[in-house]
């Protein structure tokens, strides 16, 4: 039957800085306050600012955003690990923070970093994880095999962690987490650091794994792999839902579907209202040296768009044409690109 996932107007906000501020990012409590404050509110980050989704049972869905944009954080609220300010997270029929236990024997997480046991080997790791949710030894150790077998670390198995690379440590981890065959699959940036073809790995086993009817809520900053892979996506940005819906339908929603990028040596307001007159084009948006045009069709269209720069008395210093993705969808909503 499965098992889906609701968080309604989900919200967290965060009073002191994270154990591993200080040196990392470039900033630290001292260096951001000059001294220690009296107020204990003045360091306040508002990570998740009312998300409320609703994810089917035995649905790929996928959260589609930049570095920082609250992916992480709603993870961390539905697997127990980050407790929300306020707002509503469950599992199936379970209550995520009033109900952990229940809540957690039905996840499996792959986290944004892996957190193996550099002295255990990879048949150990898989075994023990077995057995922490209760499976019988003969039972643990046909799963381990099966799945050291199907992320190619069979040749691995009897090795200690320590050694592997990045992606075989990912692999591990992902395989670590379907041990127990969980019926909700969190996966944070899964494909972070994999070379094309263990990419092309992990996202067979993926669409294998949710073809049993197991439900899986992926993060990512990677529009190819949501589009491939989400039955449906929700876009965020400064820890709120900007869009949501299958990535036919949000790319459907982008006025006119294609976007041309115009760097210009000087725009104007009259060459963005001269631009906006031409056929086929939807919506110009602009400042001095760059003007996006939202059109339905690309190609066809530069003449028209040269002529009329020329006309304006305007360099055109380049062009760009990007067919409907997500990543003119992001555009659209905030004005730069997910990799910022």
């Amino acid at each position: 039957m499965g098992v889906g996932i609701t968080t309604k107007e989900l919200r967290k906000v965060y009073t002191s800085p994270p154990p591993m501020a200080a040196g990392v990012m470039g900033f630290s409590m001292m260096g951001m306050r000059g001294s220690a404050p009296k107020n204990k509110k003045a360091f306040e980050i508002v990570a998740l600012d009312g998300i409320s989704l609703t994810i089917h049972p035995g649905e790929i869905f996928g959260l589609l955003g930049p570095n920082g944009a609250g992916k992480s954080t709603t993870i961390g609220i539905l697997t127990t690990r980050v407790r929300p300010t306020s707002g509503e997270a469950r599992i199936g029929d379970f209550d995520v923070w009033r109900q952990q236990v229940e809540s957690k024997w039905l996840i499996g997480v792959v986290q944004q970093r892996p957190n193996l046991d550099f002295s255990l080997t990879a048949r150990e790791i898989l075994l023990f994880h077995g057995a922490y949710y209760g499976l019988g030894s003969a039972e643990r150790a046909r799963r381990a095999e099966g799945l050291l077998e199907r992320f190619q670390l069979t040749t691995r198995a009897d090795d200690m962690v320590r050694g592997f690379s990045g992606g075989m440590m990912q692999r591990l981890s992902i395989a670590r987490a379907m041990v127990h065959e969980p019926e909700v699959l969190f996966l944070d940036e899964p494909s972070t650091g994999l070379d094309p073809q263990t990419k092309l790995l992990l996202w067979e086993i993926i669409r294998e794994y949710n073809a049993r009817g197991k439900t899986i809520l992926l993060t990512t900053h990677n529009m190819d792999e949501a589009d491939e892979l989400c039955h449906r996506i929700a876009i965020v940005d400064h820890g709120r839902v900007i869009a949501q819906g299958t990535p036919a339908e949000l790319k459907a929603s982008i006025p006119g579907g294609y976007l041309i990028r115009l760097h210009v040596g000087r725009g104007s307001a009259e060459l963005i209202e001269r631009l906006q007159q031409l056929p086929g084009v939807t919506e110009v948006r602009g400042d001095s040296n760059a003007v996006d045009l939202y059109a339905d069709r690309g190609g066809p269209l530069i003449g028209a768009i040269v002529s009329t720069v020329g006309d304006s008395g305007t360099e055109l210093c380049d062009v760009n044409i990007s067919e409907p993705s997500l990543e003119n969808l992001f555009l659209h909503h905030t004005g730069r690109s997910l990799r910022q």
